[in-house]
Formats: C-alpha cells, structure tokens, sequence
C-alpha cells in the first residue's frame, strides 16, 4: 500500500460553544492541514496521485473556510468547529472529490498549534 500526502495551511477565527475556558471567547489560529491519499497501484510514471492535483482539491474546500469565522460555516452552525470536527468535514468533502479519479483520502490531519492537533479516518470497513 502506498500513501502520500500534502501539507498547507489556513487561517481562521472560531469559538466553541459549551467549553469552559478560554477558548469559548472568540479567537484565531493559523490551522495546519495534512491531507493522506492511499492506494494501492501507482500510474505508469510511478504516481499515485499528482501532488499538484491533489493540492488543487485540498485547496479548493479550504477556501471556504480561510479567514473565515468557522462558527458562521454552514458545516459549524450547529457543532463546534474543533481540530477534530475539522478534521472530519475535510475528510467527508474530499473522498467524494478524490474518488472520481480513483484515488482513495486515508486520513485528514488538523493542527490548531504546533503542538495540538486530530486526525479523522473512517474506521477499516473489512474489520468492522
């Protein structure tokens, strides 16, 4: 099995409602992403995705949410938007785009910090 993947980065402002602390007032982090493609063949050139075509999907769901307030997002109105919950709709938003070309999201990766950050897969379908 191969896996590949892409970093970038978007900023963002969130509160989280519910939480006891600090991060119930409004405030602002530059979120890391990491986005992991897994397969299990690789194209005639040795790929298994295009890095460029891989960013290029990552950043288009991004844009909705850079320097947005998150908690205004469709996707957050309801549910906090935390590194987990993030995690999560990126996930969900690009394994439908990815899988048009064949290509399969692993796991999405989201730091708030550089020390703090969740990561979302599904959980393995042929053990469950």
């Amino acid at each position: 099995m191969y896996e590949v993947s892409v970093k970038t980065h978007f900023s963002a402002a969130h509160h989280l409602r519910g939480y006891h602390g600090s991060c119930e007032e409004h405030h602002g982090h530059n979120w890391e992403v990491e986005v992991f493609v897994s397969g299990e063949s690789l194209d005639k050139t040795g790929i298994l995705v295009d890095f460029r075509d891989l960013k290029k999907a990552v950043a288009c769901q991004l844009d909705e949410l850079d320097h947005k307030d998150l908690n205004k997002v469709k996707a957050f109105r309801r549910q906090n938007p935390t590194s987990e919950n993030i995690a999560r709709y990126l996930y969900e938003r690009l394994s439908p785009v990815l899988r048009r070309t064949g290509h399969s999201v692993s796991r999405v990766r989201v730091c708030e910090t550089p020390t703090s950050g969740a990561t979302y897969s599904e959980p393995d379908k042929a053990s469950g």
